[in-house]
């Protein structure tokens, strides 16, 4: 059963085929969605490509989110090929690199708290607003990603916790916003995974493996693990569900402490 069959899907936020959207943009594919993939500019259009072409992907539209122009735009060319869009899967996360390693009091600048917000909470709503009308009548799905570190702090993740609480709050406010159309908006929560978004934050390796000890299932998680439970939301089946953050992390944030006879070890 292909459960997004007959579906228009726009991803933003692919960067290479590590990606958690690479990962989204391979489980849709394989249910059935007809993708479009962006890229943010020309360094990266190679690799959004190749990876998209791997998959049956046909439709490569540049989009750096900073830009409300490129934003519409994107939009503009998009409705140039389909005559509605089902979904928009929102994969974008940014803080300079220099805001994720330190002590957050001092580290934390102004310029980098503003575009940490614009570029990994504002360009939700930026999307959402242009594909409203792309979405009418379709009963259409957004969808964001999410970390743990937007509820709980993390070393190093900084500023980028709140960017990300920012943006589990928008997701409600645009679940009530865009549901008077009949669209539902949604999050996951992923837990970490080797990706070069990821590699910006000291010490990812050493979170990784922590991770995976405290983790219930005792391992880290996949990106295709994400596109699944990504798939999911996006369609009929969780016609239900808005409003709501899912947690794809193993099980990891219900612990408050790991395996005892581990820790006795380590």
């Amino acid at each position: 059963m292909k459960i997004l069959e007959g579906k228009n899907v726009l991803i933003v936020g692919v960067a290479n085929k590590h990606s958690i959207a690479a990962g989204i943009a391979e489980s849709m594919s394989d249910n059935g969605a007809n993708i479009a993939l962006t890229y943010q500019n020309e360094r990266l259009k190679g690799n959004v490509e190749k990876l998209g072409k791997e998959i049956g992907v046909e439709t490569f539209i540049p989009c750096d989110v900073s830009s409300d122009i490129e934003i519409k735009d994107t939009f503009k060319n998009l409705s140039s090929q389909w005559e509605g869009l089902d979904a928009v899967i929102h994969a974008v996360g940014f803080a300079p690199r220099e805001e994720l390693d330190g002590e957050f009091v001092d580290v934390t600048s102004r310029e980098g708290f503003q575009i940490a917000h614009d570029i990994s909470s504002y360009s939700f709503i930026a999307l959402a607003k242009e594909a409203k009308n792309m979405m009418e009548g379709r009963n259409g799905s957004l969808l964001t990603l999410s970390y743990l570190g937007s509820q709980m702090t993390l070393p190093n993740y900084n500023v980028m916790g709140l960017a990300k609480a920012s943006l589990e709050a928008s997701v409600r406010y645009l679940a009530v916003s865009m549901g008077k159309q009949g669209h539902r908006v949604n999050a996951i929560s992923a837990g970490p995974i080797k990706t070069l978004a990821a590699s910006g934050v000291k010490n990812f390796r050493k979170m990784l493996s922590y991770n995976a000890t405290r983790s219930p299932i005792g391992r880290n998680i996949t990106t295709r693990e994400v596109g699944d439970a990504a798939s999911f939301l996006t369609s009929d089946m969780a016609s239900g569900i808005s409003g709501e953050v899912l947690y794809v992390d193993g099980g990891f944030n219900i612990t408050a402490m790991g395996s005892i006879e581990e820790t006795e070890t380590n």
